[in-house]
Formats: C-alpha cells, sequence, structure tokens
C-alpha cells in the first residue's frame, strides 16, 4: 500500500486533536480563496495571477490580480490590481508589463505597480486574447457572425412581426449550455502601440468557419504566436453537418495582418490536433495529436513541426501516457508538460530532441505551468488541500504562497490511503480511502461509507482538489469515502482506457464491485454494511446501472447528470461523436442492440434502492430529461425518493448558493439512510 503523502502539498497533520479542531464543511470550501493559472515574467522574478474571492450575496466570484516577488525569499504576495468595481483577470506578463481583462476590455499595468490603463476600446464583448511576445500586437477572440471583418458589432434590422422562435437548419443547435445563436468565436488582432490597441482590429480566419478558441472549454491554450509576432497559429474544427460528430480539430497559421488566408498545417490528420505553442527560438511548433478520429478521449501525443521544413516528429509517440498541457523551457531544448500516471498528475520535463521524459514532481495534481529564466513554477493542488504554487527544484516542490492558510486554521484534514486489487480480466485496478480525521484506525468504531463513482467516464478519481464533488467535505460529514478507478480509466496507458468503450455495464461495475470489497476488507473503520453510492456523469449513469444490476448492496444512491435511457440519450445529446463512439461507433438506428446491452431503463423492474436525483435545466450533455425519467422510474414503483432541479446550472453545479443546497441535499439524503436521520 503506498500512502499518499498530504504532506507534499500540506503542513503535516497532528497526531492529538486540538481544542478548536474542527472538520471541512462545504461552507468552508466555498468561501476559500481560488488562484487561477499565472503567468511569469521572463526574467523569472515576477509571479502574476488572478484570485477569485466569493462574493456569498451576489452568488458569484470576484477576482484581483495578485502578484509574487519570486526573487526575495518568503515573500508575502501583493495585490496588483483590485478595484472594487472591476473583475480583474486573465493576466499576462510581456517585458515589464501586466496585460489584463476588465470591464469587457483589455488594460495594461506595470509589473511593479500602478494605476491599470484602458488599452481597447472595441464593442460587443470579447472572450480572450494574448499579446504577441513582441508587444505590438495582440489577438482577441470574440463571438461574432461568420466572416465578420472586424470586431465592430453588425448592426442587423429586426423584423418586428417575427415569433420568438429559433431556427435551424443543421446541428449543433444547443452546445454544452447554450442554444447556437448564428455566431462563431473568431480571432481579431489589433495593433498595440503606446497610445493602447484602438479600433476594431482585423479578421485573421479567413472563410473559415469554426469556433476558434474551441467550445465550450477552448481557451487561450489553443492559440499561439510566431516569435516574431508575424503569424498566429490556433486550433479549430470547421463548422458543418458533421461537425457534431467530428473531433478533428486542426492547426491552421495565418498572417497577423489578415493578409492571406489560413494554412492547416494538420489536414492529414482526421483526428484531433490542439493547444500549439511555439518554442521561445521561434523554431518549432508543438502541438497534442491524436490518432483516431472521433474518439475524444484517445492519447495525446507531444509533436514537434519544424516550421522551416515542415517536419513534423511524434516526440512522446513511445510514451504510455496522454499529455495534457505544454510549457517550453526558455532555452528551446526542453517542455514541460503535464500528463496523468496513476491517481496522480505530475508535471514531466520532455527532451525536445530525445523525447526523453523525466519526472519532476510526485503526488498531487499540476493544475498549471508557467516557466521564466529561473526554472519552473506550478500551481498544485491534492485531495486535502487546494491550489498553490511551488517553484519545481530538486526532488520536491518548493512551496512560494499558502493562500488559504488563515481559512484553513483549525480545520483536521482527512487522511488518504491508496490501495490496489486484482479487478475486471485480471488487471490491477487502483483505488483510494479518504478516513475522516479522528476515526479509529482499528476496533469497534466504523464509519458508514460514500461509495464515489467518477464521470467522464474516461477520467480519474485521482489526488486533487475539487469545488463540486469533495472527498475532504465527504470526509468532513462523518464518512469514509471510497473512489476506485475502474476500467475507462486515465494515467494507467491507453487501453486500460480504450477498455471502457462498448463496455459500460461490464468491466467498470466488476471493478467497483471488487474494489469496495477490497476496500471493507483492508480497512476495518469502514462499515461494509452501511454504504451509499453516489456519481456524476458517467458516475450518474453508473448509479442507474447498480439500480438494476447491484440493487441490494447500497443503503441509497445519489446520481447527478446521469444516463437512464440511452436511446433518448443517442437522440437528445449534443456532441454526438462521443455517444456513438462509445457504443461501437454506429448511430442508434444503425445497431440499436450496442446501446440497449448496457441501458439501464431495462432493467427498472429490479430497481429498489432509495434514489436521490440531480439535474441542471441548462445541462445539455446529458439533458435534464434523463433526470425526470430517471426519478419517474422510482416514483412509479414507490421507490423512496426525491428530485432536485438546478434551473440554473449546467451539467456541473457551480454557483456558491447552489453549491451549498447540493451538499445539503446530498448529504441529508445520506445521512437519512445510513445514521437513521430520517
Amino acid at each position: 500500500m503506498k500512502r499518499i503523502i498530504a504532506a507534499t502539498l500540506l503542513a503535516t497533520a497532528v497526531t492529538a486533536v486540538p481544542a478548536a479542531a474542527r472538520q471541512l464543511t462545504i461552507a468552508d470550501v466555498t468561501t476559500l480563496s481560488r488562484v487561477g493559472s499565472p503567468t511569469m515574467s521572463k526574467d523569472g522574478r515576477w509571479l502574476v495571477w488572478a484570485q477569485r474571492e466569493t462574493d456569498l450575496a451576489a452568488d458569484r466570484g470576484r477576482y484581483d490580480l495578485w502578484r509574487l516577488d519570486l526573487s526575495q525569499t518568503g515573500a508575502i504576495p501583493q495585490k496588483l490590481a483590485a478595484d472594487a468595481k472591476l473583475d480583474e483577470n486573465d493576466p499576462q506578463i510581456v517585458g515589464a508589463t501586466v496585460y489584463l481583462t476588465a470591464d469587457d476590455a483589455i488594460w495594461s499595468v506595470p509589473v511593479t505597480g500602478g494605476t491599470p490603463r484602458r488599452l481597447t476600446n472595441f464593442k460587443g464583448g470579447f472572450n480572450g486574447y494574448k499579446v504577441a511576445p513582441t508587444g505590438d500586437r495582440l489577438v482577441v477572440w470574440a463571438d461574432r457572425k461568420p466572416g465578420a471583418p472586424s470586431l465592430e458589432p453588425v448592426m442587423e434590422k429586426k423584423d418586428t412581426l417575427a415569433g420568438s422562435a429559433r431556427t435551424y437548419d443543421q446541428l449543433f443547435v444547443r452546445h454544452w449550455d447554450s442554444w447556437a445563436d448564428g455566431t462563431r468565436s473568431q480571432l481579431f488582432v489589433l495593433p498595440l502601440t503606446s497610445a493602447g490597441a484602438p479600433g476594431n482590429g482585423v479578421a485573421i480566419q479567413g472563410t473559415l468557419v469554426g469556433d476558434a478558441p474551441s467550445k465550450p472549454f477552448g481557451g487561450a491554450e489553443e492559440v499561439s504566436w510566431s516569435a516574431d509576432g508575424r503569424t498566429v497559429y490556433f486550433a479549430l474544427r470547421e463548422a458543418g453537418r458533421i461537425e457534431p460528430l467530428s473531433t478533428n480539430l486542426d492547426i491552421f497559421a495565418a498572417p497577423a495582418d489578415g493578409s492571406a488566408a489560413p494554412t492547416n498545417l494538420t489536414a492529414a490528420n482526421k483526428a484531433t490536433d490542439t493547444q500549439p505553442s511555439v518554442s521561445p527560438d521561434g523554431r518549432k511548433l508543438a502541438y497534442l495529436a491524436m490518432r483516431r478520429p472521433a474518439f475524444e478521449a484517445d492519447r495525446y501525443v507531444l509533436t514537434i513541426r519544424d516550421l522551416a521544413s515542415g517536419q513534423t516528429v511524434s516526440l512522446t509517440e513511445r510514451w504510455d501516457r496522454s499529455v495534457g498541457s505544454i510549457a517550453w523551457a526558455l532555452d528551446s531544448r526542453s517542455l514541460y508538460v503535464t500528463a496523468e500516471d496513476t491517481q496522480e498528475n505530475p508535471v514531466w520535463r520532455v527532451d525536445a530532441a530525445s523525447g526523453q521524459v523525466t519526472r519532476l514532481t510526485q503526488a498531487g495534481n499540476v493544475s498549471a505551468v508557467v516557466v521564466g529564466a529561473r526554472g519552473a513554477v506550478v500551481a498544485m493542488n491534492s485531495l486535502t488541500a487546494p491550489d498553490d504554487f511551488y517553484r519545481v527544484a530538486g526532488s520536491q516542490p518548493q512551496r512560494l504562497t499558502s493562500v488559504n492558510a488563515a481559512k484553513l486554521a483549525g480545520i483536521d484534514m482527512p487522511t488518504v490511503d491508496r490501495f490496489s486489487f486484482k479487478g475486471a480480466n485480471n488487471d490491477t485496478v487502483w483505488g483510494y480511502a479518504v478516513k475522516p480525521y479522528g476515526a479509529p484506525a482499528t476496533g469497534g468504531g466504523k464509519v458508514p461509507i460514500a461509495f464515489m463513482v467518477h464521470g467522464g467516464p474516461q477520467g480519474s478519481s485521482n489526488n486533487s482538489w475539487s469545488y463540486r464533488w469533495n472527498p475532504a467535505v465527504f470526509a468532513g460529514a462523518g464518512y469514509g469515502l471510497v473512489a476506485v478507478d475502474f476500467h475507462g480509466s486515465t494515467g494507467y496507458g491507453q487501453a486500460f482506457t480504450d477498455a471502457i468503450s462498448n463496455n459500460w455495464g461490464g468491466w467498470p461495475l466488476e471493478d467497483l464491485q471488487k474494489g469496495l470489497a477490497a476496500a471493507t476488507a483492508r480497512y476495518s473503520w469502514l462499515d461494509g454494511d452501511n454504504a451509499c453510492a453516489l456519481g456524476a456523469s458517467y458516475g450518474g449513469y453508473m448509479m442507474n446501472w447498480i439500480e438494476g444490476r447491484w440493487p441490494d448492496r447500497f443503503k441509497c444512491i445519489v446520481q447527478h447528470d446521469g444516463v437512464f435511457d440511452a436511446r433518448a440519450m443517442a437522440y437528445e445529446t449534443e456532441e454526438l461523436w462521443f455517444d456513438e463512439w462509445e457504443h461501437g461507433g454506429k448511430a442508434y438506428f444503425e445497431d440499436p442492440q450496442a446501446f440497449e446491452r448496457w441501458n439501464p431503463v431495462n432493467y427498472v423492474d429490479r430497481w429498489k434502492t432509495p434514489q436521490l436525483v440531480i439535474t441542471g435545466e441548462k445541462d445539455f450533455r446529458i439533458p435534464y430529461t434523463q433526470g425526470i425519467a430517471a426519478f419517474t422510474a422510482l416514483q412509479r414503483r414507490n421507490i423512496p425518493s426525491r428530485l432536485v432541479v438546478f434551473p440554473n446550472e449546467n451539467h456541473w453545479v457551480l454557483k456558491p448558493k447552489n453549491s451549498r443546497q447540493w451538499y445539503g441535499e446530498v448529504l441529508g439524503w445520506m445521512d437519512r439512510w445510513t445514521k437513521g436521520q430520517r
């Protein structure tokens, strides 16, 4: 058994319970400060980031910019931009200037401090930006009508007799949580001078129709400047009737002055190419490439393109891990990447010539990497600690910040232990158990089990902090949380990840059954006869599958945004490529049996476990009708059940007040059935 060393990310826990000690609650979590992805000056002296504080009354987060002087040992973070009327966000350092967003504009402030200055005056809003390394241009992405020549909004004449109906002739009609409105995220370049960045810029995508960056989650990592500031590289999936079936993002190169049409650099690959990143010396373009079209969870291979010759090298082809992010070293001889590995998400160094991989961090989840002349700084978290910044140096990262030390003072975090067992196909499967602080290691005292199943399904219950499904909060409420990385999980090689496709209710369920048995046999403090299962997305699907295929194991179930009827899901979801790949690669009407084989609706006659159903009305990935259908099935079978619908949430619960309500409902339901609080 390998212990997840929480001390890497948090001060070592004391063995005696202090008089004022208490357990972590969701009220604590929703008020924690959240650090965003940092930016670092080229000389390695300054680290700048946006930090979110919760405005509970307004039910939102608000942002300020902070900086840290890395040249001073033990330096204390200071606010750099903190106007109470603005949300300062998205910092980027070029030279001695910090650029930022606030009030639908781009601003600048000296990294040494001063009054922020507004640089742009275009109308219509925007989604992000990136300043050229030469400091004389910036690229902005904003939603505009396809083919818009600039950022200037087009005044459209409204038909005063028209009704309120939306009309469509092809998919996507809606995506993630938004109905299609006829706009696309497009790139526009503005000049940047001492007078600011006036005007509406010039479009650089030519006749391409698609979203750059991609939606719903693409951002600055999908846009990159050439070293000389003359070319913009970006990822885009061309739109058309097959868009909901295609994962074919390509890397394009476009002149920054809009003088020529973009060039597709990866047209030969029909799968995903993304995250273009130009080396500091301007000679190479790194990006991530998948191999299999229509499979969104294929392995990302770090690929290097020589910009002069056009030759490409699949640098990490022989490394059976999927790269998550890219950051070049300043000498252009190596790259810092993240890649999951057995419930951790470390940072690694990859030699740009040989592809040799070296692991740089051990325990913890690296959520961001920035590089300067003095090396790399990362944002890192764990199951028991939210993000802080660390310098990557030697065998252990050097802590630079303790952003939430005061807010977490007096709170006893749980302990985390990792275990493994032989699962389906006789493969080694990993899991972890989270023990509430103060729970006896042996003896008579036992705690009820929260058996949490991750989503994705190609995801991981890894050593990372969460603001939505936080294992430490469940432990704080008195539950021993158990999580298993079943077949389909990431961080164990691509074959293990692939094993869930067309096998949703097979090997994963076997892994979960064996994993829970292994955990209860190993940890005497777990009450194996008093367990509640819970999960969202694929985990929510598994809750519905467990209802019919493992109906006698749990005292209760919590199902959030899970698939109830695979047939309806095949026609209701928006990203069709996912659902069809996961059921053999064909549409439902072409191979209905592939969908019906693992369809929870076919086993409703066996349902008996009390279930809490949660859904969001803005969830278009697994539409809320799936939740209503599951609740209907439960009610018709007279099974104790409760439906919670969030009208202003999507596939995730994000608003602070909603998060508190969510935990209140979930823990209340679990307490009712495992602690007799009925």
